[in-house]
């Protein structure tokens, strides 16, 4: 069976987003190189968690290695000191650390691979992105890589202990490209009903934040700034009023972001991703505000779907404004979901088959707090 799936995904002429099944192929004929057993629940219904291994890199600033030039090689050159990860560290707010991933690729040259931070660690700010060797772009493996993946790490507002195995990002594999232009959104939110409402289709189906709240009044949460540290791996182990500061909006339904502070929102719109697609969330348009609205952005199949235990799930928000203040309203328009073709429907679905945090969720902090 695993030969099967790997020569789907392998010599797949059809474009999209290789689904849970096709992955596991893809382990299996080492086009994918864990260097662990894979562990469980790392296989998402279109992505592959991605592991830290045993030590990290203390850099003086964020880098990319540029063309011919392997992650190795500048870490050499700029690495400040090394950090065993063997039994867990902590990794600092404002300090930029490298870590190996347990994973390496070598990809077919029909298969390309995007990353992402994991949905848990967007909302804790931990700022998180992965470098591969020779490629000049964060986040982006060419098609037909071969090589190690490294992951750029910095907590932003809270001080993270994490450890080999913690799964701080997520790959997806494709093949073409795999976008669904305007016309093909609105005749998905015709038949699927992507977003509750009307929808706003121009280059993604726009989402809007909602400054409301259910009937206590709560709309977000504001970061607290010098708290303790958070385990990455322990859930529900820290106190979310330690954390966290609650924001109710009264009388103008408005928000003051206030530069460099980090804040939980929720989209008006309930978002649903039916089997057949893929989601992801574009996390910065400056055409609408100096403000970033997204971390992690991959919404998987299954997201909001009913025959999965949703009925429609609100997008949580990880908002951070840069330099200066920016006022929202409820209902102004934050950012736009772009969604993607699958090859094939996941054998696993979110909400149904694996182990999902957020499935039917409204406004919620990561699993951390409880």
């Amino acid at each position: 069976m695993a030969k099967t799936q790997t020569k789907k995904a392998s010599d797949a002429t059809q474009s999209g987003v290789l689904p849970s099944q096709a992955i596991r192929g893809l382990i299996d004929a080492r086009y994918i190189r864990p260097a662990m057993a894979v562990a469980p629940g790392q296989i998402q219904p279109a992505s592959l968690d991605l592991r830290l291994a045993e030590v990290a890199y203390r850099v003086r600033a964020s880098f990319l290695p540029g063309p011919k030039t392997d992650v190795a090689s500048k870490l050499s050159e700029l690495s400040l000191h090394t950090i065993d990860l063997t039994h867990g560290a902590v990794l600092e707010t404002g300090c930029v650390y490298v870590v190996p991933l347990l994973e390496s690729l070598a990809l077919p040259r029909e298969i390309s691979a995007a990353a992402n931070p994991k949905s848990s660690t967007g909302r804790l700010d931990v700022f998180t992105r992965v470098i591969a060797d020779g490629v000049t772009s964060f986040d982006t493996i060419p098609a037909g890589y071969q090589g190690r993946l490294y992951a750029e790490i910095c907590p932003q507002t809270f001080p993270v202990v994490v450890r080999r195995g913690s799964m701080l990002s997520q790959i997806r594999f494709r093949v073409g490209a795999p976008v669904e232009g305007d016309v093909a959104l609105s005749a998905l939110q015709a038949t699927q009903q992507l977003v509750s409402g009307d929808a706003d289709i121009h280059g993604g189906v726009a989402l809007s934040v909602d400054l409301v709240g259910g009937k206590d009044g709560l709309v977000g949460y504001r970061a607290k700034r010098h708290t303790g540290v958070v385990d990455v791996d322990a859930v529900g182990a820290c106190a979310t009023l330690d954390y966290w500061e609650p924001i109710s909006v009264r009388g103008a339904k408005r928000l003051v972001l206030d530069p460099d502070q980090f804040y939980i929102l929720a989209s008006k719109e309930a978002v649903h991703v039916p089997p057949t697609h893929a989601a992801e969330m574009m996390p910065f348009n400056p055409l609408v505000g100096e403000f970033r609205v997204h971390y992690a952005g991959f919404m998987d199949p299954g997201f909001g779907h009913a025959a999965a235990g949703g009925s429609g799930a609100r997008v949580v928000l990880e908002v951070r404004s840069h330099k200066v203040p920016f006022i929202l309203d409820d209902g102004q328009i934050i950012g736009r979901l772009v969604y993607e073709r699958m090859t094939e429907v996941p054998d696993i679905l979110y909400g149904r088959d694996v182990g999902s945090n957020y499935q039917g969720q409204a406004l919620k902090l990561s699993k951390h707090f409880g």
